[in-house]
């Protein structure tokens, strides 16, 4: 996010695009395309995100009045009060800052990424949709990165696949008042 420029959002299409991002080595910034060409992607955004955005654009509208001519024009959604850019090391650092004063255990910045994929998956979208909202360039990195699933997706899949499988069963366990299918019938299903 420290990466996405003015440009990159339309709020009234509610989405951003993933075109540049900030890395920062040694105490230097630089600004590079995303690691892979999927990485270059068009985010959808939801109304209640498309809110915040609007109402941190006017703040940031506001800052820069307040600034006056100390404003750093940075050309970044997300800035330091004068306009600045951001460090992405600075953010890593606040965000922990703020994770802690939330009593929330030690977590970094990039798992929230994790945590969305999970979350897009308890909701029920495909893995392929969750692929592309993240970046990744197959769906096996996505599938891999997700492995952690909440439980309640692997139940939800165990009782989805067993209502498919219609059986009646006896008392006892085993199978009872079906008949095997037919050669025929096996061969046209």
């Amino acid at each position: 996010m420290c990466g996405l420029r003015t440009e990159d959002e339309d709020l009234d299409a509610g989405t951003l695009q993933v075109a540049k991002q900030l890395t920062e080595v040694d105490y230097e910034v630089e600004e590079s395309d995303p690691k892979t060409e999927a990485g270059e992607r068009t985010v959808a955004l939801d109304a209640a995100t498309v809110k915040v955005m609007k109402a941190h654009r006017a703040q940031r509208a506001s800052e820069r009045l307040t600034a006056g001519p100390a404003w750093v024009e940075s050309g970044r959604v997300f800035t330091q009060r004068n306009g600045e850019q951001l460090r992405p090391s600075w953010v890593t650092d606040r965000f922990a800052v703020l994770a802690a004063q939330a009593g929330l255990p030690p977590i970094r910045l990039h798992d929230l990424r994790h945590g969305a994929a999970t979350l897009a998956l308890a909701a029920g979208v495909e893995m392929k949709t969750v692929q592309e909202m993240l970046g990744h360039s197959s769906i096996t990195v996505t599938s891999d990165t997700c492995s952690t699933v909440l439980p309640e997706v692997t139940r939800n899949a165990a009782e989805t696949i067993a209502g498919l499988v219609t059986r009646r069963t006896g008392t006892d366990g085993h199978t009872s008042g079906t008949q095997q299918p037919s050669h025929s019938e096996m061969v046209t299903s």
